[in-house]
């Protein structure tokens, strides 16, 4: 590359150079304007050209130089500008000249992203109290009192008899749902949930979930993966794989936790997967009869399936966020993301 063409590729980079930060400025002065820069750089050559370019090229070494300069004064008045737009002002009677601008919460955002992909499939949101009585929230989903299952679950309990609760789950929507409606029923059921466990990175004693129930003639284990197969691409994206393994839950038969290909390396294998390319995002099952029965819905006549989706944690999954406790703090710099 001959030395009037650096000259125009020079004058081009300082003039679309754009600083963030202080560091930005400090990489642009060692760029162009220190001797190990361009313009020192530039300026050996005169050396080297001929005699009949010199004074073309010493003539565009100062072009460069007062471009440079001018831009590196115009770069930093703007971040000084950036660093005091938020000090407060001498009077902090009068009111604020800046307005704070967020992003939509990414909790909002991924249930209104879950919302509606269930939408095209024509679920309808169903919606319950959060604080529970214990035949909604254990019994009828076939969790009797002596059942082991409700040690997986630490409840907070606001009453002990008659046992009134914070819902564990969004299930006992489910539940109010076939009490008070006859199939065919296809609803999510999306809402907050307690349970009484240690805060950390990866746990809170609150959390979103949205728990899904059809029910109807035939339904089958195909529909239940024909079903969540299609969110999984939806979400995730086309390329998306889906695997399904055995597990337990008490309110259905049989039961599966549903896994899908790693969104951060393509299945490949990485530490967020634990190098398996494999990451578990909901629970799910064909509803055990004795739910159905307990709703006064005949198991002879209709079957179902249902599921489980834990909101955070996709959010954390699509957003690469690392922190479930972010989503309950009021961090500005966080509420402030453009996801």
């Amino acid at each position: 590359m001959g030395w009037r063409e650096e000259v125009e590729r020079a004058l081009e980079e300082i003039e679309k150079f754009v600083a963030s930060h202080e560091e930005d400025l400090q990489r642009f002065k060692e760029q162009f304007l220190s001797k190990e820069g361009l313009v020192g750089k530039l300026s050996r050559l005169i050396r080297e050209v001929a005699r009949e370019e010199k004074a073309e090229l010493g003539k565009a070494l100062n072009t460069i130089k007062t471009k440079a300069q001018e831009k590196y004064e115009f770069l930093k008045q703007k971040l000084e500008e950036e660093k005091n737009r938020f000090k407060c002002p001498e009077d902090t009677t009068l009111p604020s000249s800046d307005t704070l601008k967020f992003s939509t919460h990414p909790i909002t955002k991924t249930l209104g992203e879950i919302v509606n992909i269930f939408k095209k499939l024509n679920f309808t949101v169903a919606e319950g109290p959060e604080i529970e009585d214990d035949w909604h929230n254990f019994t009828a989903l076939n969790i009797p009192e002596d059942h082991p299952a409700r040690d997986m679950q630490d409840t907070f309990y606001i009453q002990i008899n008659p046992p009134i609760l914070l819902r564990t789950h969004t299930s006992p929507v489910q539940i109010r749902t076939m009490e008070t409606h006859k199939p065919p029923i296809r609803i999510i059921a999306p809402g907050r949930v307690y349970r009484n466990e240690t805060v950390s990175a990866r746990s809170h004693v609150q959390f979103h979930q949205v728990e899904g129930l059809v029910v109807g003639s035939n339904v089958s284990i195909i529909d239940l993966k024909a079903t969540l197969d299609w969110f999984a691409k939806q979400f995730f994206g086309p390329g998306t794989k889906t695997r399904y393994r055995v597990s337990f839950f008490p309110f259905t038969e049989p039961s599966f936790e549903m896994d899908v290909s790693c969104t951060l390396c393509d299945g490949k294998g990485c530490n967020v997967c634990k190098y398996t390319g494999w990451l578990e995002i909901l629970g799910c099952g064909m509803v055990d009869p004795a739910v159905l029965e307990n709703c006064n819905i005949d198991p002879d006549q209709y079957s179902g399936f249902a599921f489980g989706i834990g909101i955070e944690r996709l959010a954390m999954l699509k957003y690469g966020i690392k922190d479930i406790r972010l989503f309950f703090w009021n961090d500005f710099v966080f509420l402030s993301m453009d996801i």
